[in-house]
């Protein structure tokens, strides 16, 4: 098996681990720990702490050692030192919003798996021809929404896609439906007010109502 290939396999399980991928800024690095065992509880273990924030690689490294259950991602990797930083935390998966050469390059001589971003079809070729058969579509609503991943599904029918931008409880089960989507991406999980009132429980149960979300 080629470095892609298990790239993609290890990438392709996380993204089976729950119907919604949690895509979490984390202001605070004290949050991480009740934050990330509050998704975990509710059935959603596949967590994407973006890199916006001075405190998220301190917070991958924080999951990673410390909360049992969690696959901890970094999102937001736009820059090879951005893929390295977080695979020296512990990150389990990387995302990107898109891709280029130089980050794509360095992903080919990485062992943290990649999910790169598309938003087109030229995007999503390219992307294929590197042999990737899994993408984050984004911004998902911005760029078409269900009707742009349907239209992709027949031309290039070997891709899935995690959809995120603008993915909302009321939209994540028409994406789901989909047969080229695998899991969604969603930040209405962890919203600001609960992270900042502790409201770990409430999370926990945000976290259950999208694992029970089907795909």
């Amino acid at each position: 098996m080629s470095r892609i290939e298990d790239q993609q396999s290890r990438i392709k399980a996380t993204l089976e681990l729950a119907p919604v991928v949690p895509v979490v800024v984390i202001d605070h690095v004290e949050h991480a720990l009740p934050l990330a065992r509050a998704l975990v509880a509710g059935g959603t273990p596949a967590i994407e702490v973006t890199l916006r924030t001075p405190a998220a690689l301190d917070a991958i490294r924080a999951i990673a050692e410390n909360v049992e259950g969690a696959c901890v991602g970094a999102g937001t990797v736009v820059t090879p030192k951005d893929l390295e930083a977080a695979q020296a935390a512990g990150a389990r998966f990387a995302v990107s919003p898109g891709s280029t050469t130089a980050l794509l390059d360095a992903a080919d001589d990485s062992d943290l798996p990649l999910l790169p971003g598309a938003a087109t079809a030229s995007e999503a070729m390219t992307l294929l021809a590197r042999g990737y058969r899994l993408l984050k579509c984004f911004p998902a609503e911005a760029s078409g929404g269900v009707a742009l991943l349907r239209s992709l599904s027949g031309p290039l029918p070997q891709l899935r896609f995690c959809p995120t931008g603008g993915i909302t409880p009321d939209n994540a089960a028409t994406y789901l439906a989909l047969g080229n989507v695998i899991c969604v991406g969603g930040s209405w999980l962890t919203p600001r007010k609960l992270q900042d009132a502790g409201d770990w429980a409430a999370i926990e149960a945000l976290a259950r109502k999208a694992a029970a979300l089907h795909t």
